[in-house]
């Protein structure tokens, strides 16, 4: 396989080398080799890895957020997800609700959660958010459809032995994201119920006894990490959901 310096990768892929640094030191993006001297060499893979995270960034995804989207496996797979993602967003665009719920309910049987979480439903959300109204109301109905399923299985959960917890969002906007990140807890077996807003100040004193699953979003503040870490420290019940 052929090997690029990070030079020549800014020529293949149009993109400044100190971008490139900065995906790989900042955000763990790539991880080019080595030469004995530590100048950093490129493969073919790599190479379609940078123009993947340049075209998330160009349909509007913050770079801190890409990590998540990048596809893994084998190309087939990838095409896969996309293929998936056309057909969910084709029944959305006709309109039919019930064909709908049925498919949604048939990947559910198909994939675990935090597959379908992060090469199905997140890409297609994000596709999805645009000022344009069309989008917003497609995108309105697909996440009200997530949230009666999650609330389904969520429900199927309490049934069977396992962990009660509270999920929580903490200062996000995203209510759905919150959702789906208690549907991946739900399936590693805590039965949840989820707090219907998020809250700009947490005070887990006001949940005594309980166990609080928190969502900060794709990423926490500094400040939240230190408090999350201070009432672990103090014999909490408070775990932080995501990675």
């Amino acid at each position: 396989m052929a090997l690029y310096t990070i030079g020549e990768v800014a020529l293949l892929c149009d993109i400044n080398p100190v971008t490139l640094r900065a995906w790989q030191r900042r955000y763990g993006l790539l991880k080019p080799q080595r030469t004995d001297g530590g100048h950093r060499l490129f493969n073919d893979d790599d190479i379609d890895r940078i123009r993947e995270i340049k075209r998330w960034i160009d349909t509007g995804v913050q770079v801190s957020k890409v990590k998540t989207l990048l596809s893994e496996g084998t190309p087939e797979q990838q095409s896969g997800w996309r293929e998936h993602q056309e057909t969910l967003l084709h029944f959305l665009q006709g309109g039919n609700l019930n064909r709908l719920r049925l498919w949604i309910k048939e990947r559910g049987r198909d994939y675990p959660a935090q597959t379908l979480v992060n090469h199905l439903f997140i890409p297609l959300r994000l596709r999805l958010q645009s000022s344009q109204p069309t989008l917003q109301a497609l995108l309105s109905v697909l996440d009200g459809l997530l949230i009666n399923y999650i609330s389904v299985c969520m429900a199927s959960a309490r049934k069977r032995q396992g962990r009660d917890a509270l999920v929580i969002g903490w200062n996000i906007t995203d209510t759905t994201r919150l959702w789906l990140e208690g549907w991946v807890a739900c399936e590693q077996g805590w039965r949840v119920d989820v707090l219907a807003h998020s809250l700009n100040q947490l005070r887990p004193e006001l949940f005594d006894g309980q166990t609080l699953l928190v969502w900060c979003g794709d990423s926490s503040t500094v400040g939240q990490q230190e408090q999350l870490q201070q009432w672990r420290d103090q014999g909490l019940n408070v775990l932080r959901l995501g990675n």
